[in-house]
């Protein structure tokens, strides 16, 4: 299990627990993020889990993949720490993640 910390884009923090083999997107619906649409379910046919990963975390999730890349291209805002949430899988190695949401989703 780990704990992500999502900021919202007018910087409120929640804390959330996420089970490991699951998504971070997961992790949001589950928790209620607001500004995590997850139209798709997860299925990476959409952009709107979109997240910036926080800069201390990026090796650790490492890059995404091109289907990933294909899909970012919709996304709004798109930064170098842009990731879709729905392709970032929970491990203990996530324990203390923090990602940022954007101002919205595409």
């Amino acid at each position: 299990m780990a704990k992500i910390t999502f900021v919202t884009f007018d910087g409120v923090r929640i804390e959330a627990d996420a089970e490991n083999g699951s998504t971070v997107m997961e992790s949001a619906i589950r928790n209620a993020v607001p500004g995590i649409d997850a139209e798709c379910g997860g299925a990476c046919a959409c952009a709107t889990c979109h997240v910036y990963v926080d800069d201390a975390w990026q090796e650790v999730t490492g890059e995404p993949e091109a289907m990933e890349e294909d899909m970012l291209d919709f996304a709004y805002d798109v930064r170098p720490s842009s990731r879709l949430s729905c392709q970032i899988r929970v491990s203990d190695e996530l324990d203390g993640l923090v990602v940022h949401v954007p101002e919205r989703q595409a």
